[in-house]
């Protein structure tokens, strides 16, 4: 497990992210090793989650690409090795990104 992953599942769930599940796409993705999906209560939860998250990467010296969606029911966050989807619970119902992804390996993240 990467340190910038170990990071943001440390700071997700101290915001209280529920249903954290992690995907690794190393060696599948040209673009990013591991989805991170997550949900929070409601949209200023969210927008929370990743204001927090994305400033103790940038305090670890890690990069940040993008910010998508910030004022919307699903915020992606880009930090290139790891890329997060934080969504309302309504949208991550709506969207359930981890079927689309169901096939691939799951990281274990019950010991962070």
């Amino acid at each position: 497990m990467s340190d910038l992953l170990e990071l943001v599942i440390k700071e997700l769930k101290e915001k209280m992210a529920n249903d954290i599940e992690v995907i690794d796409l190393k060696g599948i993705s040209p673009f990013t090793d591991y989805f991170v999906i997550t949900s929070a209560n409601n949209q200023r939860l969210a927008k929370a989650m990743v204001n927090s998250t994305v400033e103790k990467a940038l305090q670890n010296n890690f990069d940040l690409r993008a910010i998508e969606g910030e004022d919307s029911e699903w915020i992606l966050v880009d930090l290139y090795d790891v890329i997060i989807h934080v969504f309302v619970e309504e949208a991550r119902y709506i969207y359930q990104l981890e079927k689309l992804w169901g096939d691939l390996p799951r990281v274990n993240i019950d010991d962070l």
